[in-house]
């Protein structure tokens, strides 16, 4: 039969063991972090993601509603919301939306304000995040002004960026002083 370990050996060897756990899984963590990123690594997603956002801009501006569907992800992994509820909760759903927007609103424009951010957080993967100003005209002249601060999660997969999720929150002006 083998050697016995006493009790008092085996909380030493659990506790052994569990910090060397925790050690090889922070060390992991931290490689596979966002210091994977170099600086030049960073500072090239952040200018690609800055193009993505421009290229949305003007492709909604452009082309209208339907242009969403270049920007959003075609996976099941996608969804957004808008003033705290969860309004397209897949790609499908967003693009049954787009084909009533797309008769509804005549005209659509998207611009971006100062301070657009870009927070890479791995290779292929970024936070954008900026004010944004879009006016919408419906097919009956009524104009809606809207301004807000827009947050997605950017994703680079088959060669672009997608939006694989977006929130849009609109400002609404203070309530009166009482």
């Amino acid at each position: 039969m083998g050697a016995m370990i006493p009790p008092r050996g085996i909380r030493h060897l659990v506790v052994l063991l569990a910090s060397g756990v925790g050690i090889a899984c922070a060390t992991s963590a931290q490689r596979a972090g966002p210091a994977a990123l170099d600086a030049s690594a960073a500072a090239a997603i952040t200018d690609s993601v800055r193009t993505f956002a421009a290229d949305l801009a003007r492709g909604v501006t452009h082309d209208g509603p339907g242009a969403w569907r270049a920007y959003f992800a075609a996976t099941p992994a996608f969804f957004m919301a808008s003033e705290g509820r969860l309004v397209f909760s897949s790609s499908d759903s967003a693009g049954r939306a787009i084909q009533t927007l797309e008769r509804t609103i005549a005209h659509i424009e998207l611009r971006w304000g100062d301070g657009l951010r870009v927070d890479p957080l791995a290779p292929g993967l970024a936070v954008l995040a900026a004010p944004y100003h879009e006016v919408r005209v419906d097919r009956a002249g009524h104009q809606v002004d809207e301004t807000g601060f827009f947050t997605g999660l950017a994703e680079h997969r088959g060669g672009a960026w997608r939006l694989r999720n977006a929130h849009w929150s609109v400002a609404t002006p203070p309530p009166p002083v009482p």
